[in-house]
């Protein structure tokens, strides 16, 4: 298995990598492993979202809807 170590700036360990041939063996070996698989959104998910994101910092501007901190975003992520 080949696995890679994702460091954040500081140099500390924050994730691991497992190439998509070693993740299909590990999810046979052990099957409760699918359940933490992410769907990749589809193109039609995405500009719904990005139509709601672009809309919502229009309500901001107008003050309509008050800004969130850039944490709380990116959180969403």
């Amino acid at each position: 298995m080949n696995l890679q170590i994702i460091h954040d700036s500081k140099g500390n360990p924050t994730g691991v990598f497992i190439p998509m041939q070693d993740w299909k063996q590990l999810k046979k070996r052990y099957v409760g492993l699918a359940e933490y698989e992410v769907e990749e959104p589809t193109k039609e998910q995405l500009i719904t979202e990005l139509k709601a994101a672009i809309q919502e910092l229009k309500d901001v501007e107008k003050g309509q809807k008050q800004a969130r901190p850039l944490a709380d975003l990116l959180n969403e992520l």
